[in-house]
């Protein structure tokens, strides 16, 4: 990653306006019910996809579309079916995307995204793809720029000043929190090594 590229943390330096764009109608979709989380989800999103962008390099407009599309359906389950169990009603609504935009051929890679994106440990048996890339992406930006992955702080800094959190990770607080006293044995299912 050069220095110049992980600087540029603007929307249309990294982030190309159509990968923007298919964010953007796809959370209008569903900003009922994500309610007064809309915008905190949203620049989660804009920032998981950014990373994941300087992480990786995409090579072409397809790989920046996926990044957009794994993006903005990774967490949406929580929403969507109200549950912290999230990751297969999000893979739900990652399939029934791909199916209706033509892009069924993404759904494996796409879905391995989704399904590995708490992963605890790095994937190693998706050479190639977008899915370790997205990982650290996530991290990145969950753990608010304690995990860099060689991602300068300053490009961490600029992207929460892009995006602020808007209250994304009290969010998450308060749902970790729900669910610890809802299923104490298995407060965070979608952790896995």
């Amino acid at each position: 990653m050069s220095g110049t590229r992980a600087q540029a943390v603007h929307v249309g330096e990294v982030l190309p306006a159509r990968a923007i764009a298919v964010i953007d109608r796809v959370l209008e979709h569903h900003a009922t019910q994500l309610g007064r989380d809309f915008a905190g989800y949203r620049n989660h999103v804009y920032r998981v996809a950014t990373i994941c962008a300087l992480l990786s390099s995409p090579h072409d407009d397809a790989d920046v579309d996926k990044i957009a599309i794994a993006a903005v359906f990774h967490d949406l389950g929580i929403w969507s079916a109200g549950t912290f169990d999230y990751l297969p009603p999000s893979i739900g609504l990652l399939t029934d995307y791909l199916a209706s935009h033509d892009r069924s051929a993404w759904h494996a890679e796409l879905t391995a995204m989704i399904r590995e994106h708490h992963k605890l440990s790095a994937v190693h048996d998706a050479p190639g793809t977008l899915v370790e890339p997205f990982r650290r992406a996530d991290l990145v930006d969950l753990s608010g720029g304690a995990f860099r992955f060689g991602l300068p702080w300053s490009a961490v800094r600029a992207l929460y000043k892009t995006w602020p959190d808007a209250g994304f990770h009290a969010t998450l607080a308060r749902l970790s929190l729900r669910r610890l006293v809802a299923h104490p044995l298995n407060p965070l299912p979608m952790l896995h090594w």
